[in-house]
């Protein structure tokens, strides 16, 4: 039987932890989360971002987090205890993104639950803005 985008991220649910945007929220203020990741692609992210997020297109993930690689970032690479929250627009990358953290041996994991629009919904704080120069490694 063929898998489906629907069982893929269905499947990452049973093994990632989801909050809500105001569960987010909270923590980032009690500084309960040592990294946000923002997984979306650059336009998406440079029409509005959570302040403080990290800019990790899903599809460079595993190039940024892998301490081995070239284009490891710093910031993730290797840093297995740290406490991520993955976001996206309404909650399926990220869902994804965290199931490959995990695989990666990343322990604190959680997904946002509605994404960026469930943000956006409670009132919470959007910038607008440019990445930077990202590179992609997946060429």
């Amino acid at each position: 039987m063929e898998r489906t985008a629907d069982s893929f991220v269905e499947e990452a649910r049973k093994r990632v932890p989801e909050i809500s945007a105001e569960d987010a929220e909270e923590r980032l203020r009690r500084g309960e989360i040592d990294l946000l990741l923002d997984v979306r692609e650059a336009h998406e992210w440079a029409e509005g971002h959570i302040p403080g997020a990290l800019h990790v297109p899903r599809g460079s993930l595993e190039w940024f987090a892998d301490p081995t690689s070239g284009w490891r970032d710093e910031r993730i690479a290797g840093k297995t205890d740290a406490r991520i929250v993955l976001q996206c627009t309404v909650g399926a990358r990220s869902l994804l993104a965290g199931e490959t953290l995990r695989q990666m041996g990343f322990t604190n994991v959680a997904s946002m639950a509605g994404g960026i629009e469930q943000w956006r919904a409670a009132g919470y704080p959007v910038e607008a803005g440019s990445p930077g120069s990202t590179a992609d490694p997946t060429g």
